[in-house]
């Protein structure tokens, strides 16, 4: 299947994301349950407990690919982060006070990106990034990433992410991340 089997890469709202559920579901559960995530049944049932909960955040927002034949190949969702956020909390060593400061505009919390199989390597997650963040209005963007997620990792460093730290991500339950942040500020004064 190539590009131009994508009908549209469509940006939705929380309310549009949960009617969409099984899509992000089918989509989510392919991709990780790959190595290193190795994710069960039960692991994206959990995390699909979470979603709903997510996408009742205002400013949630999300994109689906899908096929010109309709099926789900795609998707990428995140929100706005809080004053309260414990993102920065979980991270092994502190960072300034500076960095970690949030108002709910400041970072974009990235908390999916992830393409089916047969799909990668076409440009699906980048189109996916793109589109996701297009027109944010925050001056950065936060993600975990599983250091042994080898192409995931390359795809964020080449969109310009830098890494700021390891974190043990939901309450200390996950394997050790990559913090990752990429300063949209330096990219909109490049593209200016």
């Amino acid at each position: 299947m190539t590009q131009q089997g994508i009908i549209a890469i469509g940006r939705m709202d929380g309310s549009a994301a949960v009617k969409a559920e099984d899509a992000f579901k089918l989509i989510y559960g392919e991709a990780f349950a790959e190595p290193p995530y190795n994710e069960t049944a039960d692991d994206v049932a959990a995390a699909f407990r979470r979603f709903p909960v997510q996408a009742r955040n205002r400013t949630f927002r999300a994109v689906l690919a899908r096929t010109s034949e309709g099926e789900p190949i795609g998707m990428a969702y995140g929100y706005p982060l809080g004053p309260d956020t414990v993102w920065w909390d979980e991270l092994t060593e502190p960072v300034p006070d500076d960095m970690r400061r949030e108002d709910g505009h400041r970072t974009f919390g990235l908390m999916e990106v992830a393409v089916r199989g047969p799909w990668r390597g076409q440009g699906v997650a980048r189109r996916l990034h793109k589109t996701l963040l297009d027109g944010i209005g925050a001056e950065r963007v936060l993600l975990n990433v599983h250091p042994a997620g080898k192409a995931a990792s390359a795809a964020y460093r080449a969109w310009g992410y830098r890494k700021i730290g390891e974190a043990r991500p939901w309450g200390g339950s996950a394997d050790l991340h990559d913090v990752m942040l990429l300063d949209l500020r330096w990219r909109q004064s490049v593209n200016s």
